[in-house]
């Protein structure tokens, strides 16, 4: 095992060459050379692209339950804390929801550390399957969610004009002028978060009820 390279390092490294180049930057040759070591040093910490993605994600997914707040017996507001956590830390990243879609966890610790969450909230009530699907159900917004909102910056970034509403009305015409307002109405960040977040949590009480 090449000396003064631990898998710490190759993750710390990995995130920040995703954070300067996106996801299609991050490379085990890159890496390397970030690293200042040949590639196959590397191979004795990841096989491969795969495997460096969900160590990424699992260190990102631990610092998402660390800093989430103590389970409640309101299994609605955890939700919501786990929605805003993954977000937040979503968002310090380049491509940061990307690189967890599909991804799997490498550390036991960080799966069990939703232990508390399933137990707070089927003693509240839930069935363990619902609880499952709650925090799945969010999960899988956020990602969307956040996925979304990246690539619009980044893109408006290289392109001011890509998102224009004026050009977008000019390009649909007289046709359809409720489709023109509705484009009007489109706010992004936080408060479209917290407005579209409400509507999954609304949807879960409403299937539990």
């Amino acid at each position: 095992m090449p000396k003064g390279i631990t898998r710490e390092k190759v993750v710390a490294a990995a995130l920040e060459l995703l954070n300067e180049k996106g996801l299609e930057g991050v490379t085990v040759r890159a890496l390397a050379e970030r690293l200042d070591v040949r590639a196959p040093a590397l191979y004795w910490h990841v096989r491969n692209k795969q495997e460096l993605l969900d160590e990424m994600s699992t260190t990102v997914l631990r610092r998402i339950m660390e800093a989430l707040p103590a389970a409640s017996a309101h299994w609605r507001d955890d939700l919501a804390a786990y929605a805003r956590v993954l977000r937040a830390e979503y968002l310090r990243h380049r491509d940061g929801a990307r690189i967890f879609s599909g991804a799997r966890v490498s550390d036991p610790e960080v799966v069990v550390m939703k232990e508390p969450l399933y137990r707070s909230w089927t003693e509240a009530g839930l069935t363990l399957a619902e609880a499952d699907d709650a925090l799945d159900v969010v999960l899988a917004f956020v990602v969307g969610f956040v996925i979304e909102e990246q690539e619009r910056l980044q893109s408006a970034e290289v392109d001011p004009t890509r998102y224009s509403l004026a050009e977008r009305d000019a390009w649909l015409g007289e046709r359809a002028p409720l489709t023109k307002a509705a484009g009007h109405l489109h706010d992004h960040g936080d408060q479209r978060f917290e407005r579209h977040l409400a509507v999954v949590l609304d949807g879960l009480a409403a299937r539990h009820a």
